[in-house]
């Protein structure tokens, strides 16, 4: 069982940036692969990123590349999301998850977090 809990999220102008944490319950979480997803209004929940449990592998959806970095500290049992170069279009509710194996389908996720609220002002 791990239990996550995201903080970090806040309103920002565009062009800004912040840093989301995600802190996780449980000493199995060095062996999770974890990923950040995001709900925006109206919308679907859409994969932002994703890290593998070692940390040798990431992943990023086109729309944050080069703007978005995902990195762990699995001696923290924390996950990150730096947000640089904000956009009015990252304006969501930012969840992290939890997998057995990097993947991009929030299905394959086994266990999620309340959600952090990002608000990009324009």
């Amino acid at each position: 069982q791990v239990q996550l809990v995201e903080s970090g999220g806040g309103l920002v102008q565009a062009g800004g940036s912040l840093r989301l944490s995600c802190a996780a319950s449980g000493r199995t979480f060095r062996l999770y692969a974890m990923g950040w997803f995001r709900r925006a209004p109206g919308k679907e929940r859409e994969f932002v990123a994703g890290i593998s449990w070692s940390g040798s592998s990431t992943n990023y959806a086109d729309s944050v590349k080069g703007r978005f970095t995902i990195s762990r500290d699995n001696a923290k049992n924390t996950v990150y999301l730096q947000m640089n170069s904000l956009k009015p279009e990252d304006t969501a509710v930012y969840y992290c998850a939890a997998a057995t194996y990097l993947r991009l389908n929030p299905n394959e996720y086994d266990y999620w977090g309340q959600g952090t609220e990002v608000t990009v002002s324009s």
